[in-house]
């Protein structure tokens, strides 16, 4: 197509053979046909035809070609897109808009007839007539960016579908009642809550009402192409009039929400701020039909919540199976625009979108431009002519439209939607409007852009200028524009006055549904549960595990790993990591629970432990060894996930919301890297419960463990997640061998319990001999949150000093003390840190008549690892005591980094902190 445009403008600018080409169609009068597009034969010179004459030469219908090229690729540069009517950057550096331009052709050629290339039925048209269309179609309040997508199929479909309407839709009557009832309820609701709770933050949505009447008809209609479930996710901005106007929220809980629970001691520390509460209903459109719409909670990290609601819209898909019932499930992400174009984030979700293991079938994203971002301008915040930037980077369309256009909001939205049904991928909609207030409405804007807010001050609302234009169109008499709004002043004064006599605050309750066989709570309220299996369904799972397809040849480090789990079978090597692990996902799959774990390198795992998926060195196939456990298993999963942890992570989060039977988990490639996602961990993970009352049982994989490997390889930073325990509301554990991590994932899954398990898991434990399990570990029993002293040499009676340990150091503990043969010396570990399985300490100390000391070694700096956790508790375990032994802290001294780069210097530490935690004072 770039050739055959630069040849009809200068056919001496291409080679040869396409010269060649293009001429030999000119003599002959044929189309030229690319990819299934017909394109018109180069127009010949003829004998003027017609009232107003033909095509005289070449030259013109080249013009017009490249004119008509020059609209569809950038005729939004010159669309009406603001409604303050600020005039858009000078863009006089690109060539094509001087094609759009008035003055590009005369009067003479404005008259005569041209091939308009499918624009309209009729072949040919006057130039004017073309050009007006183009200019309405893509220069009025709708601008379009397409023309730069690949795919030709949805060029072509978004082409007809707008220039054949002119990029407008002809409303009726009643539609157009609906749009104003839509905006004055948006106008209403925020006038009654500025006046009746003056200087209360709010996010008002004023200035970009035309989002309501977009949702509303995208609802409205969504039946009518398939759409059965929307999940939206949004941040702050017109939050509270999404859910009292769309969700349905009872605008009495909101405004009982400004005024805060009558008993606040209900609500310590619990619950969060009226515009990040999520809600479900269920829309009922006019003709009956209905659709599930979720509003996910959304902390303030701008944003964060769009992979969270991608998530939970697969897990939704994946549970419906079918194709159909998929594409059914939609998510609709409304962003801010600052946001949208500064938020790394973003571009880290929308790389998920065609990946395989993430795709959701196409997101449609609504951006509430404000044109501002807090109090930075546009030309402050990013380096992109629009805010959308960052969505060039997925073939899709993006649209903007001016926000005081509702009709034209409304037009866009039904082309996203259905072109989003259509062809299953994302598409954006920039909803250009401003902010009446400050970032919220305490601020005052004219601080900083003062200009901007004398625009605004005096600009009439979009409610006020779209009831005018009806009235002045006679489509509406005054008095009906009125009584629409009048009615919605009346909806939200007596909602007002129902606050006012009866205080409605409430936490949601998400207990329900998928969720309803499960708890949250303490952890002490909720039994242990077997997790153990018979010897025989062992023995056929490890048997599982080992085989491949006939005729499938692994590489032969990986046939080494599947023989040696032949070995385990008949008990002749005890089982590694890898085996207990890979043991305890094919035991849930045969039982019917799905698992789903992803991560950079987690089909083999970081460090090869795991090969979940086998790679034929023939020929390349793969094998997921999962899937083939029996007939008739749940669906197993191991995939490796981009290079992103944010998003990826808050993906899974997501997808574990909607999926509380599966056991879904994150890996991290090292533990290290989990920092990348700590938004996701501090605003969903540790919080959920207590902010949303809404439960999780995500678990992180994080491999953790000082091997000299450097600062950024060693600590999966153990105390930040135990600075955010509290109220039993994350699961925080370090097992040592391949049956506790075993019992440990079983015990995930089989729990009526739901909290989210962070694991620090292993590097050189992976392959030590001392971490296999024997076959015996594996047929009962469940996830030991303690393991005392195991060496038959240690009398409990003659203990003295006990070490408390964690991890890894164990084995170079109790190695070194056994070599020295102090058995006055035992060493146990703590294999769960949260919630602290007290009454296990209990017992441990209660057991050791003669102590007196207890220590606590780590291998990370003191101002890491558990240590300044676990003193207050040891200290009230010991102080209980009759001997009352003291406590103190072996490990690496406080440090401004994790761990040394250097790997003698490591020994050295190493060597050192084992030898002060087995010396007795």
């Amino acid at each position: 197509e770039a050739q055959y445009a630069r040849f009809l403008a200068d056919p001496s600018t291409v080679e040869a053979g396409f010269r060649e080409l293009f001429q030999s169609l000119q003599k002959e009068g044929r189309p030229l046909i690319i990819d299934g597009l017909v394109l018109p034969p180069p127009p010949r010179a003829v004998a003027g035809t017609g009232a107003r004459g033909a095509v005289e030469s070449m030259g013109l219908q080249s013009k017009v070609d490249q004119t008509l090229y020059a609209f569809r690729l950038r005729g939004h540069l010159l669309a009406k897109l603001d409604p303050l009517g600020v005039p858009r950057p000078q863009l006089g550096h690109v060539a094509d808009l001087g094609l759009i331009n008035a003055n590009h052709f005369s009067q003479a050629e404005l008259d005569t007839y041209v091939d308009t290339q499918g624009v309209f039925d009729e072949p040919r048209v006057p130039l004017r007539r073309l050009l007006d269309r183009l200019r309405r179609t893509y220069c009025g309040p709708i601008g379009v960016e397409f023309e730069q997508m690949y795919d030709s199929t949805r060029r072509r479909w978004l082409q007809e579908r707008m220039e054949r309407c002119e990029n407008v839709t002809d409303f009726s009557v009643e539609r157009q009642t609906r749009v104003l009832r839509k905006l004055s309820e948006a106008e209403t609701l925020e006038t009654t809550i500025h006046t009746k709770f003056q200087a209360a933050k709010r996010f008002s949505l004023e200035g970009g009402e035309s989002l309501l009447a977009m949702l509303d008809d995208f609802l409205e209609r969504g039946p009518s192409i398939g759409i059965r479930e929307v999940d939206i996710g949004m941040a702050h901005r017109g939050r509270l009039n999404v859910l009292a106007n769309i969700m349905g929220k009872p605008a009495e809980e909101i405004f009982s929400e400004f005024a805060g629970p009558s008993d606040p001691t209900k609500f310590l520390g619990r619950g969060d701020v009226k515009y990040h509460m999520g809600y479900s209903s269920e829309w009922v459109g006019e003709d009956g039909q209905k659709v599930h719409i979720s509003l996910a909670f959304n902390p303030s990290h701008l944003g964060v919540v769009y992979p969270v609601v991608e998530g939970r819209v697969r897990a939704k898909q994946d549970r419906v199976g079918t194709t159909g019932a998929k594409h059914g499930v939609v998510p609709l992400v409304i962003h801010g625009d600052a946001s949208f174009a500064g938020q790394g984030l973003v571009a880290e979700t929308l790389n998920l979108a065609s990946l395989p293991d993430y795709g959701v079938g196409g997101t449609i994203h609504v951006i509430i431009n404000n044109q501002i971002g807090y109090t930075t301008e546009a030309e402050q915040g990013r380096s992109s002519l629009y805010c959308t930037g960052q969505a060039q980077m997925l073939d899709i369309p993006i649209f903007h439209v001016n926000g005081d256009d509702p009709e034209a909001c409304v037009h866009v939205m039904r082309m996203a939607a259905e072109y989003r049904q259509q062809f299953h991928t994302d598409v954006v909609v920039d909803l250009v409007c401003y902010r009446k207030y400050g970032h919220n409405e305490g601020d005052e804007p004219a601080f900083t852009q003062p200009k901007m807010y004398e625009l605004i001050r005096k600009h009439p609302s979009v409610r006020t200028r779209y009831a005018s234009a009806l009235v002045a169109q006679k489509r509406l008499p005054p008095e009906a524009a009125q009584a629409v709004l009048d009615a919605c002043v009346q909806r939200f004064s007596e909602a007002h006055s129902k606050a006012r006599s009866e205080n409605r605050v409430r936490l949601p309750s998400d207990l329900q549904g998928l969720w309803a066989k499960y708890t949250g709570g303490k952890d002490a309220d909720v039994a242990q549960v077997e997790t153990g299996l018979p010897l025989e369904r062992v023995k056929f799972l490890l048997g599982r595990l080992a085989a491949v397809p006939d005729g499938f040849t692994p590489h032969p480090g990986v046939q080494k790993v599947l023989d040696a789990r032949k070995k385990m079978i008949a008990g002749e090597e005890g089982l590694d990591w890898g085996a207990g692990e890979m043991l305890a996902y094919a035991s849930l799959v045969s039982e019917g629970t799905r698992v789903r774990i992803a991560g950079q390198d987690t089909e083999r795992g970081t460090f090869a432990h795991r090969h979940a998926v086998l790679h034929d060195v023939k020929t390349g196939v793969h094998y997921e060894v999962l899937a083939h456990v029996q007939s008739g298993q749940a669906q197993a999963h191991v995939l490796n996930s981009p290079l992103s942890e944010m998003a990826a992570l808050g993906f899974e989060f997501g997808y574990s919301l909607d999926y509380p039977d599966a056991l879904v988990a994150w890996e991290a490639q090292f533990g290290d890297f989990a920092n990348n996602g700590q938004v996701i961990i501090d605003q969903f993970l540790a919080a959920s419960e207590s902010k949303w009352n809404r439960l999780c049982s995500l678990v992180l994989l994080l491999p953790h463990g000082y091997e000299g490997a450097g600062p950024e390889h060693s600590s999966a930073r153990l105390e930040r997640f135990l600075d955010l325990c509290a109220e039993d509301n994350l699961q925080v554990c370090y097992p040592t061998t391949a049956a506790q991590v075993f019992h440990l994932l079983r015990r995930q899954s089989l729990r009526r319990i739901r909290k989210p398990l962070v694991v620090m898991t292993p590097k050189s434990l992976l392959r030590l001999a001392e971490a296999r399990s024997p076959l015996s570990d594996f047929l009962s029993g469940t996830y030991r949150r303690v393991i005392g002293e195991i060496n038959p040499a240690v009398d409990a009676r003659q203990v003295t000093r006990l070490v408390l340990c964690s991890g890894k150091v164990y084995f170079d503990l109790a190695k070194a003390r056994d070599a020295k043969k102090d058995f006055g010396i035992a060493i146990a570990r703590l294999e769960q840190l949260s919630p602290l399985p007290t009454p296990e300490l209990q017992r441990l100390l209660a057991g050791l008549p003669a102590l007196k000391e207890v220590v606590w070694a780590q291998e990370e700096p003191k101002n890491g690892g558990a240590w300044s956790n676990l003193l207050e508790p040891l200290l009230e375990l010991t102080s209980a005591l009759p001997s009352r032994p003291k406590v103190s802290y072996v490990g690496r001294a406080a440090g401004a980094s994790p761990a040394t780069g250097f790997l003698n210097t490591h020994l050295y530490e190493q060597h050192k902190l084992v030898e002060q935690a087995i010396t007795r004072g």
